[in-house]
This record gives structure tokens, sequence and C-alpha cells, in this order.
């Protein structure tokens, strides 16, 4: 590897990953497992997520040390030295006992929040369908444990204010700003909308002109000169390659008029196409990066079994995006491996594919994607 790739001066490299979801299945197996009842139509237990994925790769060892769900993925992603860690978080991390009444309920016991730690991570974005899927006391705690283990959340919060608070987060040569939003499109009840006296996420209403000027608004209240700007949105559906035009233009309107650096997608259980805007790096949809869906069949024609890690190196002085690598892994028995290379091909080829229209291509050589575009 190029010394460059490792020092990259100049702007930062940032690690985004799309739904990390350390509840269920994978709680169960860590050294503090919750209470695994679930109120879900066709389990009761969250133990019979790890049976499923136990079926399907062999015995899962329990219980497993906090940094075993990251496998490979430790030491790639550190060989690259990101400045910067982010990732949505789809768990409630609580020991609240009161589900949300909404069929799919994904928790995590507190005293587990070693395995987010292990993984060095800096942000966790709430502002997604599963953060309060304990209620709002759960989705306090969640905040709470986050800030104790020295996790900055973005996009949820005891009001309006707290949720819609960029987070700031400070690297060598500056700052990045995160505004983490959601939108109903990906299943997040409106009722979780935080509100001037309620506890909730930040939850976008639409993807008109009159949404963009508001981000616009929150960011450049806090921007300064020489901070970059990340705006992370869980948007859309879990399966399939189309992007709507309405996400699209108010993906472009982000970095085109809202101060945006850069558009973190995320909702799809697999990845979806990648756009460079006017030099502005758009992830639409980053896919899972960890889940408990291992044995669950139905969708493998997508690979969900398939996870990225992105590293996008962005322009100090304009923000713009000048490098992408992105780390392709396998999850089996709850736990990142290194893709193979047919797989990291299959994945360079898909975004390729599903790039066409967007001007870009995914290239594949010695167990690293990289971005090329137009």
């Amino acid at each position: 590897m190029a010394s460059n790739e490792q020092e990259h001066p100049g702007g930062p490299r940032l690690l985004l990953t799309g739904d990390v979801m350390t509840g269920r299945g994978i709680d169960q197996v860590l050294p503090h497992p919750a209470e695994p009842r679930l109120y879900e139509r066709w389990a009761k237990s969250a133990m019979r997520y790890v049976e499923l994925a136990e079926a399907a790769n062999g015995p899962i060892p329990r219980p497993v040390d906090f940094d075993y769900i990251w496998g490979d993925a430790i030491s790639s992603v550190a060989h690259r030295r990101p400045d910067l860690r982010i990732v949505n978080l789809e768990t409630s991390i609580t020991r609240s006992t009161t589900p949300a009444p909404k069929g799919i309920n994904y928790k995590m016991d507190p005293r587990n929040i070693g395995c987010l730690t292990a993984f060095g991570i800096d942000c966790c974005v709430l502002a997604n369908n599963h953060v309060a899927d304990w209620g709002p006391s759960g989705l306090i705690e969640t905040i709470t444990d986050l800030r104790a283990a020295g996790i900055v959340p973005a996009g949820a919060g005891r009001d309006a204010e707290e949720a819609w608070a960029p987070a700031i987060l400070p690297f060598s040569g500056g700052r990045l700003i995160v505004l983490a939003l959601g939108s109903d499109s990906s299943g997040i009840p409106r009722s979780w909308a935080a509100r001037a006296e309620r506890p909730g996420v930040a939850l976008l209403s639409d993807f008109t002109d009159r949404s963009l000027e508001a981000v616009a608004a929150v960011i450049g209240r806090v921007k300064r000169p020489g901070d970059l700007a990340l705006v992370s949105i869980h948007w859309g559906g879990n399966w399939g390659y189309t992007i709507s035009a309405e996400q699209r233009r108010f993906a472009q309107g982000l970095t085109r008029s809202a101060g945006v650096d850069l558009v973190h997608g995320h909702s799809s259980h697999h990845p979806r196409g990648l756009e460079v805007h006017e030099g502005k790096l758009i992830l639409y949809g980053c896919g899972d990066f960890l889940n408990d869906y291992e044995g669950i069949g139905g969708e493998e024609k997508y690979r969900p079994d398939l996870t990225l890690a992105y590293l996008p190196e962005l322009d100090p002085a304009t923000g713009n995006l000048t490098n992408l690598a992105m780390l392709p892994f396998h999850v089996a028995k709850f736990q990142l491996h290194t893709a193979k290379a047919e797989e990291a091909d299959w994945l360079a080829a898909t975004l390729t594919r599903q790039g066409q229209a967007l001007g870009t291509r995914v290239d594949h050589a010695a167990g690293v994607l990289r971005l090329s575009w137009s």
C-alpha cells in the first residue's frame, strides 16, 4: 500500500457504515444478554435468531468478547487510520421491559456497550426506526449510555432542540458537523418525532424545498469557515436498488444549497448506488453493516450477507471527495469476515451497474473497492 493511502495528508478520512444492529440475537451472545423475550409474530425469544444463525453457519461461542462481532474489520479499518468513525446504530440500549407497539423491537443490555467502544466508534446516528423500540425512557437511556461511554449521539434527544442539534466532531485540522435525520419512508413512526417537550428523533416531514431550507438553517448556525458538514439520513425501504427522484433531488439539494459536503444515506439492507454530485459524495444506501439476519431467507439475490465499510476522504478546503475506498466483508456467526475475492467482485459489479445512471463506477483490486466518477 502506498504511504499516502495511510497518511492521507490534508482532509479527513472518515469511516462510515450503514445499520449496526447489536440488539436481539447479537445481544444474546455478548457477555451480558438482556432478557430475551420478544413480541414478534414469528419469534418470542431473541435466542431464536441465534439458533437460525447457527443453523446457517455453525455454532457461535457464548459469551463472546466485546470485539468478537467486528472480526476482521478491526484490523482492516485500523490499517487505514480513519480520523472519525460514524455508524447508524439501530438498537436501543436499555433495561426497559416495555416495548413500543410496533412488532419488532431491538434492544441491547447497557452492560454490553463495550462492543461499540471496542470498534472505536466516535458517533452513533440515532434518527432511525429502532432507536425508540423501548419507548421514550429507552431512548433517553440509550443517549445517556452512549455519552457515558464517550460516544457522541446525533439525531435523537429529550426534545426537538436536542434531537436536531448537530454533533460536532473535531479532527486534526478541523471539525466535522454531523446532522442526523430520519424519514418515515424508512418505517420511523411519525409519533417518534421529537417535540418541544417530548423525546424523539429528528424527523423530516418531507423532501421539499422547505425541508432543505430547514436543514440549511441548522447547519448554517454551527458551521464555521474550515468546517465540513455531513448529513446522515435514514430513508427509503429495505430492499431494491431504486433511488426515488425525490430522494435524489433532496440529496443533491443538500450538497448544492444547504452547506452539506457529504450525504450518508442508510436503511436499505444492502448497498445501493453512489453518486458524486458537483464534487460531493452521496451514499444513497450504505446497506447493513452488522445484524442478526443470518439464516433468514427470501432476499438472497441482494446478498445481504455482504457488507461494506466506506472510507471517504474529503478536500479540507472545498469538502469535495478526493477518494473513496470501500472494504467488503461477509457476515457469518454474527461476525465480520473479510470478503472473498468473488464476493468483492460481485459487490463491485453490482454497484457499477447501479451507478451507471449516477455517473459512477466501482472497481475491485486486492480486497478493496474503489469509486471512480465522471
